[in-house]
């Protein structure tokens, strides 16, 4: 790859194609060749177009030219679309997901199907870490992440129903950003948990995950739980704050015993390093009426799962894994009361958070336990990501700096649910803050 450019940006690409600088075939050719290099170690697709298929389908607009890897469950008309289960392994859709159809409307090309753990819960698949193939990329978007890690492509789709766009995001070292539930079109992605389920963007900068999210954001209410962000500005934090300086609650879990040393002092230099640049950093608890949310989440998740994959269980049973098979039977486990009391504490929650954030602008967390875990088998602990996905609250994933294995290690910020325009800002004041790290 030395006689390649370095991997550029979403924002960068755009600019440098829609300026004439770019051409697009001699773009879509570099990214081919990225894939063509890594790929046999990386294994982050399960299909991915010919540079002619590529050149054929990029469009006009505004992602004219830009190749977006699509997690596996993303219904695709033009490609297999597995969902990471051998049940659909010849399947092809009829129609693309509502997402990919405003990626096509836009000019962007779809490069190929990412790599996703059996229909998005714990089975993992083959790709592994771009840093060290030793380990895990995390799950379940695990090719997504790993796709944009590695300079093959600048934009990502992924999902997470607990911690599967957080989670690897920070494993690989690149930003994964998670809107406000409801905010990004979900049709034609098979579902896990509707009560749970985002899609999100893995990119290599905060202002690439803001410009995705402008572009194929929810713009009317079409769909189920479906909200409208207004497009997200960029602004100054002066601006977006009302001149005063960022307030950021550094966030106590009853689950930090968990997480490693190292995850430990990242944390802990964000935060120093967020102090020196003017935050205001105070500790925070919530009361354990928050963490009985984990709680809830895994009841939805699985009482949902249930009745989504009655079918998968009554007609191929022994296509179905270990791992889907047990989350059918603890969702048929509960009772109607259990489901419907996860999902009161999930709008009470939802409503009662918005009173922390009247005292703080963001919530700093661990986005993970530590380092992404050696071996391709586990993808990771979600329990860190997975209250702000029960909630439906915002939140991205940002890199800070490497472990003493060489390893990704990162941060998570968390906002208030809609409040993703403060997110964002404070997020790229922290980007700014944590430039020097990595």
């Amino acid at each position: 790859m030395s006689k390649m450019r370095p991997a550029i940006g979403l924002l960068q690409a755009c600019e440098k194609i829609q300026q004439g600088q770019l051409k697009v075939d001699d773009y879509l050719a570099e990214c081919v060749e990225r894939a063509d290099q890594v790929e046999s170690e990386l294994k982050a697709f399960t299909v991915r177009a010919s540079l002619k298929e590529l050149c054929q389908r990029s469009g006009l607009g505004p992602l004219m030219g830009i190749p977006v890897a699509v997690k596996d469950i993303i219904a695709t008309k033009d490609f297999v679309t597995t969902n990471g289960s051998p049940i659909y392994k010849n399947f092809v859709p009829s129609e693309d997901a509502e997402i990919i159809r405003k990626i096509r409307n836009l000019g962007g090309v779809i490069f190929g199907k990412t790599v996703t753990t059996e229909f998005a819960w714990r089975h993992a698949g083959a790709t592994s870490n771009p840093w060290n193939s030793a380990h895990t990329p995390g799950g379940s978007s695990s090719g997504s992440a790993a796709a944009v890690a590695s300079g093959i492509v600048p934009l990502s789709l992924g999902s997470q129903t607990a911690g599967s766009i957080i989670r690897p995001a920070s494993y690989c070292g690149v930003v994964g950003y998670k809107a406000s539930f409801g905010a990004v079109p979900r049709t034609g992605a098979h579902p896990v948990s509707d009560s749970l389920d985002h899609i999100g963007f893995f990119t290599r900068t905060v202002a690439d995950a803001r410009y995705a999210f402008n572009l194929l954001r929810n713009t009317d209410i079409n769909e189920k739980d479906a909200i409208v962000i207004p497009e997200i500005l960029s602004k100054p934090l002066s601006e977006e704050l009302s001149n005063h300086q960022p307030r950021i609650a550094y966030l106590k879990t009853p689950f930090d015993e968990l997480l490693s040393q190292e995850q430990i002092k990242t944390v802990n230099h964000a935060a120093t390093l967020l102090k020196k640049s003017g935050a205001h950093i105070e500790e925070m608890t919530l009361p354990q009426i928050y963490w009985d949310g984990i709680e809830a989440l895994a009841v939805l998740m699985a009482c949902e799962a249930a009745l989504v994959h009655e079918k998968h269980l009554e007609q191929f049973p022994e296509l179905l894994g270990f791992d889907i098979k047990e989350l059918i039977e603890k969702g048929r486990s509960h009772s109607m009361e259990d489901y419907l009391q996860a999902k009161d504490l999930q709008a009470n929650l939802r409503l009662a958070i918005s009173q922390y954030f009247k005292n703080f602008d963001a919530i700093l967390a661990a986005p993970a336990t530590g380092e992404a875990p050696k071996g391709l088998s586990f993808t990771g602990n979600p329990i860190f990501c997975s209250l702000w996905t029960f909630i439906g609250t915002p939140a991205i994933a940002l890199p800070v700096h490497q472990s003493s294995n060489g390893l990704p290690l990162g941060i998570q910020l968390i906002g208030n649910y809609r409040e993703d325009e403060k997110l964002l800002n404070i997020a790229e004041f922290a980007e700014t803050c944590f430039k020097d790290e990595r």
